[in-house]
């Protein structure tokens, strides 16, 4: 399998994307996931977002990652697609990101829903809404060869039933799952069991523990965690995170586990790194 990590760990300490890709080089990690800006940003103009501008140039930016010895795994422009705003808002918003990740060598592409029930529909519309919205991005990401994955983060996707339904929302190779130990952990689920009953659909998985302090306040009520303030191994999710480790490993997975957790500017992540090595090695899972 391949280890690498998202850039919203690095969201609190206003770090680059540049701080990022120099972490990446320091502790020998070789893949990398950040969020798409679709515009101006003045955080980011100052260089504290650790996230990447549409208006950057994907090629150069290629390169720059070639030069640390770090390609991106996913890119993200999970912007809620079951409201009434994710065919005007969503829609080409992906779109842009298909072209910028093609561009870019990025393969993956990750989307979701709405973190609650949307406003002025019921399920059954905002399913055929959402199902409307993959049929158009389905048909690029097919002619751009990129796979389009829904990850579990939102009133929809978190429920096993409705992400079967929209994992079939289109008949193509090219709509995927990326698995969330976390999000799934906090929606009330069974990270593990979850994962099982969609393990021919992965394509990308995020691993994201929960503090002891957040699942007894919100456990079942929540359907996402924004950045996980919990070291990967610290929390009350890590033996469902080992067990669907050893689920992927059983079954083939040569994929990308990206860590998920605020990382302080550096010693969260480096002590998840360290955690994710030695379950890896303990698990006989070897990392390319």
């Amino acid at each position: 399998m391949k280890l690498g990590f998202h850039t919203d760990a690095f969201n609190t300490s206003y770090q680059s994307f540049d701080a990022c890709l120099q972490w990446a080089q320091k502790n020998d990690v070789h893949y990398i996931e950040c969020g798409l800006i679709d515009g101006v940003s003045w955080l980011h103009g100052l260089g504290y977002q650790p996230h990447v501008a549409m208006y950057e140039d994907p090629v150069l930016l290629r390169r720059k990652m070639d030069d640390y010895g770090v390609q991106f795994s996913q890119v993200d422009a999970a912007f809620p697609l079951s409201g009434k705003e994710g065919p005007i808002r969503g829609v080409p918003y992906v779109l842009r990101a298909l072209q910028w990740a093609k561009l870019a060598g990025c393969s993956c592409v990750d989307t979701t829903d709405g973190m609650h029930k949307p406003e002025g529909l019921d399920d059954e519309a905002a399913m055929d809404l959402m199902k409307f919205c993959y049929e158009q991005i389905i048909e690029v990401a097919e002619a751009y060869e990129i796979t389009i994955n829904i990850e579990p983060h939102g009133y929809f996707t978190t429920q096993p039933e409705m992400m079967e339904r929209m994992l079939a929302f289109c008949d193509s190779p090219a709509l995927r799952l990326n698995m969330d130990t976390g999000n799934t952990f906090i929606a009330g689920q069974d990270p593990v069991a979850f994962l099982e009953r969609f393990l021919d659909k992965v394509s990308h998985v995020h691993l994201k523990d929960v503090s002891e302090s957040l699942a007894a306040s919100v456990l079942g009520e929540q359907t996402g965690i924004a950045v996980s303030q919990c070291a990967l191994g610290d929390g009350v999710n890590a033996d469902n995170i080992r067990r669907c480790l050893e689920v992927l490993r059983d079954d083939g997975y040569d994929g990308v586990l990206s860590m998920e957790c605020e990382g302080q500017g550096g010693p969260m992540i480096e002590k998840s790194l360290a955690w994710m090595r030695a379950t890896l090695a303990d698990v006989g899972i070897a990392v390319e």
